[in-house]
């Protein structure tokens, strides 16, 4: 498995320490930025990661900015992508066991890593349930756009 992680100046710390808990499972990692704290836009970390996947280059991505939130909608603006703000354990369960979630995204100012390396570990661990989802899933590409 490959896993495409990027972060904003305030999700610096905390993608540093997901990209070694990663290589530490012998997950394959892609950092795509930030390589430090000074100040960037998360915009253009979110869209690094999401053409990622959409290329098939990563099977997954992980996505940090100071909440979550922002980048969550930057990339959830992308036809394809399923970024979730994995705000607790069974958030972290449920993105991937219904909503097939492609991207685990956390707050490096609202959750601490151990917070973060726990529900990257469940995320990673839960296989999609398919049946009644896929309909769902399949709805939000159709329902795109404003």
């Amino acid at each position: 498995m490959k896993v495409s992680v990027g972060a904003d100046h305030g999700g610096f710390d905390a993608k540093s320490e997901l990209v070694e808990f990663l290589k530490l499972k012998k997950i394959e990692v892609i950092d795509e930025g930030t390589m430090s704290s000074e100040s960037v836009d998360y915009p253009d970390f979110a869209e690094k990661v999401c053409q990622d996947i959409l290329s098939g280059r990563a099977q997954l991505g992980i996505l940090v900015c100071g909440t979550g939130i922002g980048i969550s909608i930057a990339a959830n603006r992308h036809k394809g992508i399923r970024a979730a703000l994995l705000y607790s354990d069974e958030a972290a369960r449920l993105a991937k066991l219904h909503n097939n979630a492609n991207i685990a995204v956390f707050g490096g100012r609202t959750m601490s890593v151990q917070e973060m390396k726990q529900r990257l570990d469940i995320f990673l661990n839960t296989e999609f349930e398919g049946g009644r989802h896929i309909r769902r899933l399949e709805k939000l590409d159709v329902y795109g756009g404003c």
